[in-house]
């Protein structure tokens, strides 16, 4: 038997969750060369560790709303490998994995389309390299970054990105490009109550002009991403949630918010 090929289990990855995402980084890891073994609803991961307790990396690619359940589930012997990849993805949400590896990712996967990337998606923790070479492989560009540190600027700049996007879209609609030539006033206003919420969540300060340069950046990377996607609404509402329970006055989105009720 060839060397390589001696334990698959060392080169073995599992991805929960084989939706858009996770079908991406699928494919990428069978690329390089790594088996895919895949969690689905109808999966027992329980009897999966217990037939592959050891593989490289466990990838959680399920939506944001299902990975708080899905980590509850985890095998024991799966959560000193974990890698995941949510938006609106805080450390607070990965507190109790041992050093996950976190990647944000920035590239749009739609249902019979291809992957369009805006900017390099950072990626930090143990396996992070494993990632970066598997979106390599489809031609999606990833960097690694060098901290802790780091790594939150490049969570919560996603998140600004995406909540300043999708909530400044429930009242103008239109594309990222338009949102920022048009209504800009509107843009900075959403993307400072959203600032607030992440700086609260954190417990950090964060440079807001260099969050904000880096929201144009992705702006730049497609211009005409469309601001509201179907999850908009429910991305205010958490975000309202959290500034409720952290006692933060968020002016524009509760605006926003009140015009949503009226319409």
């Amino acid at each position: 038997m060839a060397e390589g090929y001696r334990d698959m289990s060392k080169q073995a990855v599992v991805v929960i969750g084989i939706g858009e995402m996770g079908s991406v980084f699928a494919r990428g890891l069978l690329r390089r060369g790594h088996p895919v073994y895949p969690v689905t609803r109808d999966s027992d991961m329980h009897d999966l560790a217990a037939q592959l307790p050891a593989p490289e990396l466990v990838l959680v690619a399920v939506g944001e709303t299902a990975l708080q359940p899905t980590l509850v589930e985890i095998p024991a012997v799966w959560r000193d490998r974990l890698a995941l990849l949510q938006n609106e993805l805080l450390p607070a949400d990965y507190a109790d994995p041992p050093d996950p590896t976190v990647i944000s990712v920035w590239f749009e996967k739609k249902k019979g389309q291809d992957s369009k990337p805006l900017i390099p998606s950072p990626a930090y923790g143990p396996h992070a390299g494993l990632l970066i070479d598997a979106l390599a492989s489809l031609d999606l560009p990833a960097r690694a970054v060098d901290s802790e540190q780091a790594m939150l600027f490049e969570l919560v700049l996603k998140n600004v990105y995406i909540l300043t996007t999708n909530i400044a879209g429930l009242k103008v609609g239109g594309t990222v490009g338009e949102l920022w030539s048009q209504h800009e006033q509107l843009a900075r206003a959403v993307a400072n109550d959203v600032i607030d919420i992440q700086e609260a969540m954190t417990g950090e300060s964060f440079d807001r002009e260099a969050l904000i340069a880096g929201m144009l950046q992705a702006f730049d990377g497609d211009p005409e991403h469309k601001c509201m996607g179907r999850s908009a609404p429910a991305r205010l509402q958490r975000a309202l949630q959290h500034a409720d329970r952290l006692g933060l006055e968020v002016p524009t989105l509760q605006e926003i918010a009140s015009g949503q009720a009226a319409t």
